[in-house]
């Protein structure tokens, strides 16, 4: 659930970061809102595991979260175009670097529902998720160079690293890795 609210907050900021690049309404603001919309759906996705008959309820969502990424991997395309266009070559090759991490952040999602479906082990689900949130590493990465200077741009790629350390968190977790416990008094902060 933390790492849809994260990944839904990733997209806002990535809209903002549009208006200060003067491309507010564009496929980088369009891909933005679609990163949000996935961020929504992950977020119910979450909320709704938590009862155990929900299982069709997170599927869906987990597919629709998917459907959303790989529609932002159309307006990512027209906003390369659109860069191109416009004649801002350093712009187009950095939107055109979102592209495939986005994808694959689809695509894995897309495996995560596919597998919860067809009742794979939670191995195999957990996989898909650390996948998911790996390619949600990778696309903030290129999220955070679009514009060096604009705290939109940072703010979108930290919020972006949350959401896909959760996943991956969440994946660990569900193939039964436990966490480290602080040992000693290092957990006293000061």
């Amino acid at each position: 659930m933390d790492s849809g609210k994260a990944l839904a907050r990733s997209g806002e900021l990535l809209i903002d970061l549009t208006s200060k690049l003067d491309l507010y309404g564009g496929g980088l603001s369009a891909a933005g809102a679609n990163i949000r919309n996935c961020g929504d759906c992950l977020a119910q996705a979450g909320a709704s595991a938590r009862m155990k008959t929900a299982t069709e309820l997170v599927i869906d969502e987990l597919r629709e979260g998917s459907d959303c990424l790989r529609e932002g991997t159309d307006k990512l395309t027209r906003a390369v175009e659109e860069s191109e266009v416009d004649g801002n070559t350093v712009l187009k090759d950095k939107i055109g670097n979102m592209i495939v991490p986005m994808k694959q952040a689809s695509l894995w999602l897309e495996e995560v529902g596919a597998s919860i479906l067809q009742k794979e082990s939670l191995d195999v689900i957990a996989g898909h998720l650390i996948s998911t949130g790996e390619a949600l590493l990778l696309l903030s990465m290129t999220v955070e160079v679009l514009d060096e200077e604009s705290e939109d741009g940072k703010l979108s790629a930290q919020r972006m690293v949350y959401a896909s350390e959760q996943m991956i968190l969440a994946g660990k977790e569900l193939k039964g890795e436990k966490k480290d416990k602080p040992k000693g008094k290092s957990w006293i902060k000061g």
